[in-house]
């Protein structure tokens, strides 16, 4: 590629490096040049590898569906009167209720600039502690454990370790699915005498790449890993020299981890896994001195997430594997800027510059440093916590910032009680539609992708430049902005006066070095980036990736923590911390039998706002799902492709169920993404309570508990037409599909009425072309008009019985069908062309049937499979499907 501007993914906290040709400016220019977007092959982190979601930024640009104007009480504002309006709002919060009635709601979304801005402003100058972001609902156990056993939140290891690994462990990380270029990178470090095991309650798609899977119990991980003390301890497996110079606390961990799991059986019987695969996965880890464990979402979401932090921690410290190469436990962050949102005080019980209130010093310091006597005098509420608060109404002004509580939130139900008893809701948002600002009363058009400018730290420590790449949409501006303009309007100009991101960058940089030596009374802090405090404009917009720390001691970086023996805490010693077994509070019986699950799929992120406009990234799995075992399935009288229902109380969430033997009996997994935007079936997020790990604040999102029925529908229908459509028809199921072509919809119920007596209405008019079985239940209809195809009724009794819509979606594209494709609507496929089927690989769209075809001819393995299809061949997290459908089908 060249004239391409270089830039970083937005998704997840890989942090890829990606490559843009500035002339695809806009989603009309960019879908006509399908190489806008390219892997950076100069980025340390990905080496020019892209996912299919990074690999379709491009599709995601555009105007349409964007915030593009201010917003007060409903309607549109110039940026004058809704900068006013919104400090005059928290002017009157603090008069009259103090400043802690005044709180912010944060983003791993936000550039590292946009978090520190938000934070200075909160903490320092309005006063309050209430400042959290929803990493706290993915990050926040990993960040207590570095804590208690580093003395910071430091990841030691670098991602060079994953491929030098003899043995990666890897503990609720779908890593093919949620880090698939990671996994990628995983994948292609395969050689003789490496290992791999997976750890985590699901056979999920990284187990392909496992010699060993651990499908144990949910909640019993800090069980595997106290006996896996124990064993090590047992068997000449620890590193004695080590613990003596470098560690704290053996004595007593290993007691605490003798009580709770005395030997193999023992764990073995906890953990319901057979002993033989215990004593395995021990084995392999006693004897194998280069050994990373990778642990996320499935071990930080739980109500003792900092616990099973901690006790993998403690068996890395126990052995000496701490920052070596190819040695170390390695936290995998969920979101783009998770990390940098912690640099800053992101969190509400941190300060800038990896301070804690309270580390002696550190609260002066930072004043002294802003120049302020109004810095927040301890920690603020954490999310859960503080929608609880703002539920009671002791918070009167909320600000969120580039996310979607009321979506992602435990209890999501109590959560939008909450947004609508407050008295102002503030959102600033690049999408004009989610749930979140459906209750605002001020709403700030922020830029999106593409259009600001900062910097992201990745789960490796390593800051890179997001740069803009276009102007912004409408009168969008960039959240650094919109909060020092309503900084100025609250009276603290002097100290919010940037002239554009390098200077808050710049002066970011020079707080992590202030005090920041062993002399210091705050201590030594391992995050320090005072090396590039002073860069010059141009050398900011140039700046190269590079991991922190950055300084005298390490100008150009430093790829691993701690390999001197040498951690964060006031004598220089790591800490061993005792663990004892606590499970999940959600206990099923007789009312909730299924204990469900949820996480994100492999080609959507988070509340769909961005993917959800890049249509491929909606083939994979177009609606809400509910992944059971067949033997769950048939319990309940269903079968793959029906619609269930999971009810946990008064809430409920609605599925197409889909059949796995990865799942383990009496347990279920759903998808986090969607929302009522995209369907009213209800959230994953109302499924789980709000339970949070006491020491972090995380919610406990792993392990929710349900009772799962059938969705009694008589007739199941897709109904297709052009965009920007009205929604006229009635269904007690729908969930809204965008298709490149067109805007569809899943639709089920109970009353046949409902399509009978309106389908012309649905339509937009009487259809010309109509095929109607009564005795099959089975129903087409096609609205035509000047030869164009408009919309496109299909009703099934049974959802299975519904074609796939690949080629009646490009038949919208048409400006006039031809009269063979006009004979061949009703029956929903060109009989002359190949049905693909189901689509397995979202890069290259390559569907079921054409795999299937392939493997008739003679492909017998992903390699031939792509020679012929390309499918595999460029993201990859396909191909543990294909080797599934391989396996099926030979």
């Amino acid at each position: 590629m060249t004239d391409t501007c270089r830039t970083t993914c937005p998704y997840c906290g890989v942090g890829c490096g990606v490559l843009f040709k500035p002339g695809a400016s806009r989603l009309a220019e960019a879908t006509e040049t399908p190489g806008a977007v390219a892997g950076d092959p100069d980025h340390p982190a990905n080496h020019g590898r892209l996912c299919v979601k990074g690999a379709s930024l491009h599709e995601t640009l555009g105007d349409d569906g964007r915030l593009l104007q201010p917003r007060l009480a409903g309607r549109a504002v110039d940026w004058s009167e809704a900068l006013a309006a919104t400090a005059e709002a928290i002017r009157q919060a603090r008069a009259s209720h103090g400043p802690g009635a005044v709180a912010f709601y944060l983003s791993g979304q936000l550039l590292t600039e946009d978090y520190y801005v938000a934070n200075k402003l909160a903490k320092g100058f309005i006063g309050t502690p209430h400042v959290d972001t929803n990493s706290r609902l993915c990050m926040s156990s990993a960040v207590a454990a570095h804590k208690r056993a580093f003395g910071a939140d430091a990841v030691p290891a670098c991602y060079e370790d994953l491929e030098l690994a003899d043995l990666l462990v890897l503990v609720g990380s779908n890593a093919a699915w949620n880090h698939p270029v990671l996994y990628q990178r995983m994948q292609a470090a395969a050689r003789t005498g490496r290992r791999v095991v997976v750890i985590d309650p699901r056979r999920t798609a990284t187990c392909d790449l496992a010699d060993l899977h651990l499908p144990l119990r949910p909640g019993s991980d800090t069980v595997l890993f106290n006996g896996l003390l124990v064993w090590l301890a047992d068997h000449g497996g620890l590193d004695r020299d080590y613990l003596e110079r470098h560690c704290s606390g053996l004595e007593a961990t290993l007691a605490s981890a003798r009580e709770a799991a005395p030997d193999s059986a023992s764990v073995a019987h906890q953990c319901d896994l057979p002993v033989a695969d215990v004593e395995t996965f021990y084995r392999w880890f006693q004897h194998t001195p280069r050994t990373v464990t990778g642990f996320s979402q499935g071990a930080n979401q739980s109500v003792a997430g900092t616990d099973k932090g901690n006790a993998i921690i403690n068996c890395h410290l126990a052995t000496g594997r701490v920052g070596r190469p190819g040695a170390s436990p390695f936290s995998l962050t969920g979101q783009p800027n998770a990390m940098g949102g912690r640099e800053v005080g992101g969190l509400a019980n941190t300060l800038a510059a990896h301070l804690d209130y309270q580390t002696p010093g550190a609260r002066e310091l930072v004043a002294d440093f802003w120049g302020t006597d109004a810095l927040a005098d301890g920690p603020g509420l954490k999310a859960v916590d503080l929608f609880e608060a703002i539920h009671r109404g002791d918070i009167q002004v909320l600000w969120v910032m580039a996310t979607n509580p009321a979506v992602s939130l435990p209890d999501s139900e109590r959560v939008r009680e909450a947004l609508a008893r407050c008295p102002t809701v503030i959102v600033s948002d690049c999408v004009a539609n989610t749930d979140t600002a459906a209750f605002a009363d001020i709403l700030l058009p922020a830029a999106g992708w593409g259009e600001k400018d900062g910097t992201v730290t990745n789960s490796e420590r390593r800051i890179s430049r997001q740069r803009g790449l276009m102007p912004p949409a409408g009168d969008a501006r960039p959240d650094w902005w919109i909060m020092a303009e309503v900084a100025q309007r609250l009276g603290y100009g002097e100290a919010f006066r940037y002239q554009g991101p390098a200077d808050i960058f710049r002066e970011h940089a020079a707080l992590s070095g202030v005090g920041n030596d062993a002399s210091a009374a705050t201590g030594p802090r391992c995050f320090d980036i005072r090396g590039l405090s002073e860069l010059s404009d141009r050398d900011y917009d140039r700046l190269a990736p590079v991991q922190w720390p950055v300084n005298d001691a390490f100008p150009q970086g430093r790829q691993r923590l701690f390999d001197d023996g040498r951690f964060c805490t006031d004598d220089g010693r790591a800490r061993l911390v005792p663990i004892q077994t606590v499970w999940p509070e959600s206990r099923p019986d007789s009312n909730h039998p299924l204990v469900v699950n949820s996480g994100r799929i492999r080609d959507q992120w988070h509340t769909m706002t961005r993917t959800a406009r890049a249509p491929r990234l909606l083939q994979h799995r177009s609606e809400p799902f509910i992944e059971a075992h067949p033997q769950d399935l048939a319990r309940h009288q269903l079968v793959d492709g029906d619609l269930a229902v999971l009810t946990r109380q008064r809430q409920r969430f609605v599925g197409r169920v889909r059949a796995s033997r990865g799942q383990r009996p009496g347990e279920v997994f759903v998808p986090i993404h969607w929302n009522r935007q995209f369907t009213p079936a209800g959230l994953a997020s109302a499924l789980m309570p709000a339970v949070t790990d006491p020491l972090s604040g995380q919610p406990e999102s792993k392990h929710g508990v349900a009772a799962l029925t059938p969705f009694r529908a008589r007739w199941h229908a897709r109904l297709l037409v052009h965009r920007d459509r009205p929604r006229r028809w009635r269904a007690e199921y729908w969930c809204h599909v965008p298709l490149a072509g067109c805007d569809s919809w899943w639709l089920a119920g109970t009353d046949q009425r409902h399509w009978l007596d309106d389908a012309d209405d649905w339509l937009g008019g009487a259809p010309q072309l109509v095929m109607s079985d009564p005795a099959e239940g089975r129903f087409r209809a096609a609205r035509l008009k000047d030869g164009r195809l408009e919309a496109m009724l299909l009703v099934e009794r049974q959802p299975q019985q519904l074609p796939d819509l690949a080629w009646l979606e490009q038949c919208f594209l048409s400006e006039a069908l031809e009269e063979s494709e006009r004979r061949a609507l009703l029956a929903a496929r060109d009989v002359a062309r190949e049905d693909v089927g189901a689509i397995v690989c979202s890069c290259f769209q390559v569907g079921q049937r054409q795999i299937a075809s392939a493997v008739a001819d003679g492909a017998d393995s992903v390699t031939a499979l792509g020679q012929q299809l390309r499918c595999g061949t460029n993201c990859g997290s396909c191909v543990p499907e294909l080797k599934g459908l391989l396996a099926e089908l030979t």
